[in-house]
């Protein structure tokens, strides 16, 4: 009994070693021990509470998911700013010293941590205006793919190869920045077509609508239609315009099969392909080589 009294006070003891003061507030080893465990507290419960909000209060609305996350992420954020100064009140920590502290932060910030600061105000004004939003397709520099998480610091995009790429929110705001799905998922595409001068355009037309008429994958409204873009080279060029909604966020998908069966039906109907062509005129000259 007396042993584990003698162990209980020297853990007691051990715990109470003073670790340094902070504008007069003595910060011991147990001060650090419960403001861990009360900030990791802190973090798990606001987790679980964004989760409760987006996928069970707000589950049945008709608000879409992008704008619940981004609801849920501004509600944890606040929560976590509040919970964090009343642990700092709750562990007898001096307000007007973390104050002076802040300040301190603050010139570092501006030397030291300017991206990372960057980023955290980017990211507020990403899920304050909503540029973009989890779910939407986008492309921003060299990176195409859907955004699947908005962080504090940056957002995650996954690609069509199912690669994760994580991208910095100043990313999102200094540079120009492609939604496909900012209103919906619908999006146009031009499949560009060329056949030979010796070929009907009407012909050619009335081919590539019913091609995009028979592919599932292509919207019947708005309806397909055909554009004679230009006299080129070598051929009459077209655009065979669509739009998709569901293969919206694979549209080398939906080229290659529209490809693959205008390329069977030009072969039933006999349209020609032409390959590149150049005309070259040699012209004959006389001349004479002097030789020394």
């Amino acid at each position: 009994m007396n042993s584990i009294k003698d162990t209980y006070f020297n853990l007691k003891e051990f715990l109470s070693i003073s670790l340094f003061k902070l504008s007069g507030t003595e910060i011991t080893l147990w001060t650090v021990i419960y403001f861990v465990l009360l900030l990791f507290l802190l973090f798990y419960i606001t987790a679980k509470l964004k989760k409760w909000i987006v996928y069970k209060v707000l589950e049945k609305s008709k608000i879409e998911l992008g704008v619940r996350i981004a609801f849920g992420t501004i509600v944890r954020y606040f929560i976590l700013a509040f919970g964090f100064i009343i642990i700092l009140q709750t562990v007898g920590i001096n307000l007007n010293s973390v104050t002076v502290l802040a300040g301190a932060l603050g010139v570092g910030i501006g030397f030291g941590l300017q991206n990372i600061t960057n980023n955290f105000v980017s990211g507020i004004i990403i899920l304050l205006e909503r540029p973009i939003k989890v779910g939407d397709r986008v492309e921003v520099g060299k990176v195409f793919g859907d955004v699947v998480n908005i962080s504090m610091r940056s957002t995650t995009i996954v690609t069509n190869d199912n690669i994760a790429i994580i991208v910095p929110n100043s990313e999102f705001i200094s540079s120009q920045v492609v939604n496909w799905s900012f209103t919906d998922r619908n999006v146009r595409m031009n499949v560009p077509v060329g056949v030979s001068y010796n070929e009907d355009p009407e012909k050619v037309k009335k081919i590539l609508l019913e091609v995009a008429a028979n592919e599932p994958a292509v919207l019947k409204f708005p309806e397909p239609d055909v554009i004679f873009d230009s006299f080129g080279d070598s051929s009459l060029n077209f655009d065979l315009r669509v739009w998709s909604q569901q293969l919206s966020n694979k549209p080398r998908i939906l080229k290659s099969q529209l490809y693959f069966e205008i390329f069977r039906r030009f072969k039933e109907e006999g349209i020609e392909i032409p390959f590149p062509q150049r005309d070259l005129h040699i012209k004959n000259t006389d001349f004479k080589i002097q030789t020394s």
